[in-house]
């Protein structure tokens, strides 16, 4: 089996995927913008054959790529980006070569916000009302329909990158004096004292669900970025059966295949949820990490059993486990030092966020791994805990 992989150097988590499925006998290939001497020594011990490119924008470079890679390799049978930004460009190698996943015609539901709402109401979800709108002309009497306050995103768009929060009518005017119409938006009502969660987990080749998890937020994505908070995300050991059932209702509906997911909700004071996002990939940051320390697994590697067919064991954790975020912008009551000396033995992982995702992360995140809910946080507000 011939697999190639989109950006092979970016997301870090790539090198992993392409050494578990190198370990399962598959040859891995590799089209990107680095210099082979720039990959990691990993990469370049288990890819079989990389191509630069001078810029995967170039639709036409990269096809005379994949071709070259088909020529001397054969017909290749799976590609992926595991990159938000590329699934696109995943899409059309696809469809132009044939190989089995995600066209670009599937990608559609998961790409505009408006479409997925169809989707989650087949699944039998409840949804966020809200109207698409392409030009300024429509944004006063979309926001009559709706009435304030409303939340506005780009229909095609990732996360909370360029939305809105319009309370008020001057937030409505400062909005459309920001808008240049390039991209359609999506407004909706906003919803207040909810908590945001997530369903998410890996499909196999028969569309069913392998492996599933559930991480809730401190605080919703978008006060993160607007107000530069620290915050953390936590799984607990059991996920909600009401969640779990929503959630494979919404998988099946998608009809996805040998890939992951990563589906965002609101649950409600009354405990019922509300779909807000499907994601076509893993979550972001080191969402993987989380996942792999709370269930003592390896993602990467359940993912290469799905790629070859081979049976992926049940997980379940008895463990509390959290990414933890601070900010340099901060003073803290506590060095890193004094973190890592109080809880040597819960903290799994620290990471340094490139700069670029800081805004939305933080600059430094932990891992802990504990055993109850009331330990777990303890430490989170020991690491969080601030001088005024």
């Amino acid at each position: 089996m011939n697999y190639l992989l989109i950006s092979p150097n970016f997301p870090k988590s790539q090198e992993y995927f392409a050494k578990r499925l190198s370990e399962k006998g598959i040859t891995v290939l590799g089209i990107g913008t680095e210099s082979y001497d720039e990959l990691s020594p990993r990469l370049q011990e288990v890819i079989t054959e990389y191509f630069k490119v001078n810029n995967l924008e170039d639709y036409n470079e990269v096809l005379k790529a994949v071709a070259f890679l088909t020529y001397k390799h054969g017909k290749i049978d799976r590609v992926e980006s595991n990159n938000e930004y590329w699934l696109e460009l995943d899409a059309k190698i696809r469809e132009d070569f044939n190989i089995d996943g995600v066209k670009p015609n599937q990608l559609l539901l998961t790409k505009y916000k408006s479409r997925m709402k169809d989707v989650f109401r087949k699944a039998g979800a409840r949804v966020v009302e809200g109207l698409s709108i392409s030009n300024k002309e429509d944004l006063a009497p979309t926001i009559e329909t709706l009435g304030l306050p409303v939340i506005a995103k780009p229909d095609n768009g990732v996360g909370a990158a360029n939305t809105y929060k319009l309370f008020t009518q001057e937030d409505v005017e400062n909005f459309r004096n920001t808008w240049d119409e390039s991209v359609s938006y999506f407004l909706e009502q906003y919803i207040d004292n909810a908590v945001l969660c997530t369903y998410d987990g890996l499909i196999d080749s028969e569309g069913n669900v392998v492996f599933d998890t559930s991480f809730t937020y401190s605080l919703p994505t978008l006060e993160l970025i607007n107000n530069a908070q620290d915050y953390y995300t936590d799984i607990e050991p059991k996920i909600d059966e009401k969640l779990v059932e929503l959630g494979k209702n919404i998988v099946k509906e998608f009809g996805m295949k040998e890939r992951f997911f990563h589906i965002e909700f609101f649950k409600l004071p009354d405990g019922e949820y509300i779909a807000l996002e499907y994601n076509n990939r893993i979550a972001g940051g080191i969402t993987i990490d989380l996942y792999n320390y709370a269930y003592n697994c390896d993602l990467c590697e359940l993912y290469a059993k799905v790629v070859v067919g081979e049976e992926v064991p049940k997980y379940e954790t008895d463990n509390y486990t959290a990414t933890v975020s601070r900010r340099n912008k901060y003073n803290y009551k506590y060095s890193e030092d004094d973190v890592n000396i109080e809880y040597h033995e819960k903290i799994r992982m620290v990471e340094y966020v490139p700069t670029v995702f800081a805004e939305a992360m933080g600059d430094v995140i932990f891992i802990v791994t504990v055993g109850s809910k009331e330990e777990l946080i303890e430490i989170i507000d020991f690491i969080q805990e601030k001088i005024d």
